[in-house]
């Protein structure tokens, strides 16, 4: 077996606990371990992606225990782009973090963040249903300690509502497992999938039952209208560089929702059959457009951003409720495009409330004016889906992709649309900011500041050498973009090979249950 395939789950269990017990007192030996921890993740995903690249799926199994009877690790195209575009946000957050002095204003913050990362890397290797909810359970429990980090009321009833809202979501999750375990007897993905082509149709409305509340769940994590409502507030009143590694938590909803109904519950099979697209599409739809008003009718940027993401993840969806090789194909590349368009403009924003506040009106200029400016606008541009950037190619496929579908004018419209009211949402809030900050006439005229909690006062003056670790991490993500754009034709080859390998699940299936050749 190959050792390598469970190193990104052993390493930040090893390094989280580590840092709580023997470091909780020496932050700056903190701060070394876990950028030395996210580096070393970085470069084990990259050697996982190089190895699945030739579309081999490699099966762990731990203490030697065969499927289905042991818990396995599996890895393919799939979750080997899922784990690299993991490390690579998570090592923006943590050098921009420790840049920003995030890291100081609570206490653990490097240990949850591993605690995190140990989550959210299990959920994309593990070939387990039951685990699946096991590791959505770390990545939570790690994001609620994460999300109230620095304290504050208005992020402490966010928390709350949060920790509610997902309670509801793993409850869920449990009952739809216990549904499918009682019809199949099995949770291992590639043994459902055998016996659930095995039962006959007389004995699959229960699995059908089960297989909407599965949808259900991932729907929550992805969160899709009309189960979306908790992220605005969530997102926007946690830590903005937490909201930025947070922005890949919910591609773990549409994860869920490739991995299990590619595999366990595909096309072909009859009892949930049609299960995805009958209302997954216009519900994504409808999710796009709330997110785009969202963007338009935002007073904060904190939200303006969550709303930004929300209408990325309607893009996201309306591909993936396509559910043919071409639209999972151009939704991979856009799921890669949104994480990172997203993260930084997560970050952009905590930058401009660190030196203003993030009420989006118009006040005197702050330190770096400029430099934050432009990465706003490119951020913008990224997320709106303008050219030449990769939002705007990710669009296209989406879009190439449903044209042959028959609500397919109405899907170009909501993504056109949605797209120009984003663009205009956006392009208001850089006026505000950035523009209009140089015009007394408009400062005059602004409201004033309101802080996003009481734990944090906003600087009168902005601070001198600012540094610029910062602006180290926004750059890196902002390169991923443009080498996102500019190797966009080796990208779709890969997410084409994926989407692919997707929709045949009997190399995973075969794989899994050791019916593969030596």
């Amino acid at each position: 077996m190959n050792h390598l395939l469970i190193a990104p789950v052993v390493l930040p269990a090893i390094v989280a606990p580590f840092t709580i017990m023997v470091l909780r007192h020496h932050l700056s030996l903190q701060r070394i371990f876990s950028l030395a921890s996210t580096l070393v993740l970085l470069a084990i995903t990259l050697m996982l992606a190089a190895q699945a690249a030739d579309g081999t799926v490699q099966v762990y199994e731990l203490g030697s225990w065969p499927a289905p009877f042991g818990i396995v690790l599996v890895l393919d195209r799939l979750s080997a782009l899922m784990l690299l575009l993991t490390s690579g946000l998570a090592l923006a957050v943590v050098l921009y973090a420790i840049g920003s002095g995030w890291d100081a204003r609570g206490r653990h913050f490097h240990a949850l963040l591993q605690f995190q990362l140990m989550g959210i890397l299990g959920a994309f290797l593990t070939g387990d249903a039951f685990n699946l909810f096991v590791f959505f359970e770390v990545l939570l429990i790690a994001s609620y300690g994460l999300m109230i980090h620095g304290g504050g009321t208005k992020r402490l009833q966010a928390g709350v509502q949060y920790v509610v809202y997902n309670l509801l979501g793993s409850s869920l999750f449990l009952f739809a497992l216990g549904t499918i375990y009682s019809v199949t007897g099995t949770l291992n993905m590639a043994d459902l999938a055998v016996r659930v082509a095995e039962l006959s149709p007389d004995d699959t409305a229960l699995l059908r039952v089960g297989a909407i509340m599965l949808l259900l769940v991932f729907a929550i994590k992805a969160a899709v209208l009309p189960l979306h409502f908790w992220l605005p507030a969530s997102y926007a009143n946690a830590p903005l560089p937490v909201a930025a590694l947070f922005a890949i938590m919910t591609k773990v909803g549409a994860y869920g929702i490739l991995r299990i109904y590619t595999l366990v519950f595909g096309p072909e099979v009859a009892a949930t059959a049609g299960l995805v697209g009958d209302w997954l599409l216009p519900a994504a739809m409808l999710t796009l457009a709330i997110g785009a008003v969202g963007v338009l009718g935002a007073r904060e940027i904190g939200r303006l951003v969550a709303f930004g993401a929300i209408a990325s993840m309607g893009t996201l969806l309306i591909a993936v409720a396509l559910f043919t090789p071409q639209s999972i194909a151009a939704a991979l590349y856009y799921t890669v495009h949104s994480t990172l368009a997203a993260g930084l403009l997560f970050l952009v924003a905590d930058l401009v409330m660190e030196r203003r506040g993030g009420a989006i009106v118009a006040q005197r200029p702050m330190a770096q004016t400029g430099l934050i400016a432009a990465l706003f606008f490119v951020g913008a541009i990224a997320m709106a889906g303008m050219p030449p950037l990769s939002g705007f190619v990710g669009k296209l496929l989406v879009m190439d992709a449903a044209r042959g579908h028959d609500l397919v004018w109405w899907i170009w419209a909501v993504i056109l649309a949605g797209s120009l009211i984003t663009i205009i949402g956006l392009a208001r809030a850089g006026s505000e900011i950035f523009w209009k900050s140089h015009d007394a006439s408009h400062i005059r005229e602004a409201e004033p500041e309101r802080p996003v909690d009481d734990s944090q006062a906003q600087p009168e003056e902005p601070a001198p050498n600012a540094p610029m670790l910062p602006f180290v991490a926004c750059f890196g993500l902002l390169a991923g973009l443009v080498l996102l754009t500019v190797f966009a034709g080796p990208m779709m080859d890969y997410t084409n090979a994926t989407a692919a390998q997707l929709f045949d699940p009997n190399l995973y299936i075969d794989a899994v249950l050791g019916r593969a050749e030596p």
